[in-house]
């Protein structure tokens, strides 16, 4: 692949082009993104050849990559869909599939069959291309998303260059992806913001945290994500997200019951569950 062409170079997109750059599958990186210190700092590290500052040079690409936040997507699209070539594809790594989809629906129109929705499934609570190696994604999985439409040679080209970073390809239908993905990464994120906000709203709330352990750290490790990024998450798959709230809430009502009636037994028994299934799916013990 002679010319990559990434909007957004943080975590995943600086990530995605170390990786591509190590496996030798790219021979340029224009990297966009809005903070010009970021950019600096990533073509000074050799992340990117070129800071772009014309939506118009997404001409020379063979593929572009929308590493922004899922808000932010319709905008770029908007802004390339004039100047793609019709060999370029297009594809993002939103935490969300259907709300992206529906933009490029309306944005990219008559280049929709060269869009290949992707989510790699790996990150970090960091953020910026400070943060960003060439071994995020080895070993992780990468759901793709494509439509009826997608282009087959697309489609391929895509799962290629997630395979060259040493990641593995599961496909999903968006419905599915939004689903999954609403209960097992943006409850967790939504659940561990409203932790910490709570032990913030404390009196003693710098005592409290003064005091919080390696539970407490490992529990809310997430809640150090980009509130920008998480905010857009949840507002582009708030139904899916609200559903998964409406279950968990039962779930807490259910465990207040028990530890207002004092039962022990019955706590044990979630406890226990919960402690098995999470060793038997996640392959511990």
């Amino acid at each position: 692949m002679d010319c990559a062409v990434i909007f957004g170079i943080g975590l995943i997109g600086g990530s995605l082009a170390l990786a591509l750059r190590e496996a030798g599958s790219v021979k340029r990186v224009i990297g966009f993104g809005r903070d010009a210190e970021n950019l600096r700092i990533a073509r000074e590290a050799g992340v990117i050849d070129e800071i772009g500052s014309d939506a118009a040079q997404v001409a020379q690409a063979d593929v572009v990559v929308l590493a922004v936040p899922v808000g932010q997507m319709g905008g770029v699209m908007a802004a390339i869909a004039p100047h793609l070539a019709p060999h370029t594809v297009v594809t993002d790594v939103g935490s969300t599939k259907q709300d992206v989809i529906a933009l490029a629906r309306t944005h990219l129109k008559d280049r929709l069959a060269r869009f290949v929705p992707a989510h790699p499934i790996a990150g970090a609570e960091k953020s910026g291309v400070r943060a960003a190696r060439a071994d995020l994604f080895r070993d992780r999985v990468v759901v793709i998303t494509p439509l009826a439409e997608t282009d087959p040679v697309a489609r391929s080209q895509v799962a290629g260059l997630w395979t060259a970073c040493g990641a593995r390809i599961v496909e999903l239908t968006p419905q599915e992806h939004d689903e999954v993905f609403a209960a097992v990464s943006h409850l967790p994120h939504v659940l561990a913001f409203a932790l910490v906000d709570y032990i913030a709203a404390q009196k003693e709330a710098a005592r409290l945290f003064g005091l919080a352990a390696s539970g407490f750290r490992d529990v809310t490790r997430i809640a150090a994500s980009s509130p920008e990024m998480w905010r857009d998450i949840c507002l582009a798959n708030r139904e899916a997200l609200l559903r998964h709230l409406t279950g968990y809430e039962a779930e807490l009502e259910h465990l207040r019951a028990l530890i207002a009636a004092g039962d022990g037994e019955g706590l044990a028994e979630v406890f226990t569950r919960a402690r098995n299934t999470r060793r038997r799916f996640l392959g511990e013990g």
